[in-house]
């Protein structure tokens, strides 16, 4: 299939997998004779399984240095992993690691603006502390 047939059926656009390619998650795919990449199934579930595990937060860093990985995922996800089970998990817990990063920034986040809310009133309210609107004549952006 082409690339635009190939690239919906993964859920994804031409574009997506010509990235995917010059990042080498793709091994670039036959051309017809008028210069068009043909797809198989495996490159689309291929492209499936890359996009299943960029949803799950991993970079297209992270999936370019375990590439070579790749396949066993698209060939049988639930043992795909077993015959070297620690290659990923470094990957997994360099991932998991910056999420529990990014959720106490928000938690901290959170916190500050509750307190700041509350400090001026109702913390449901819309109250602007003074000081923090525009100033008087000037119109907010």
């Amino acid at each position: 299939m082409r690339i635009g047939e190939a690239a919906a059926a993964a859920g994804a656009t031409p574009r997506a997998l010509r990235l995917y390619e010059a990042r080498d998650l793709l091994r670039p795919p036959p051309r017809t004779p008028s210069g068009q990449r043909q797809y198989s199934p495996a490159e689309v579930a291929r492209v499936r399984a890359i996009r299943n595990l960029l949803a799950l937060g991993l970079t297209l860093e992270d999936l370019r240095r375990r590439a070579h990985r790749l396949d066993l995922l698209v060939q049988g996800p639930a043992g795909s992993c077993n015959s070297r089970p620690g290659e990923f998990n470094g990957v997994v817990a360099d991932r998991l690691a910056a999420l529990d990063a990014e959720i106490a920034r928000l938690t901290h986040l959170r916190q500050s603006l509750a307190a700041a809310a509350s400090s001026v009133g109702d913390p449901g309210s819309r109250t602007v502390p003074r000081g923090s609107g525009p100033a008087p004549g000037e119109q907010e952006r």
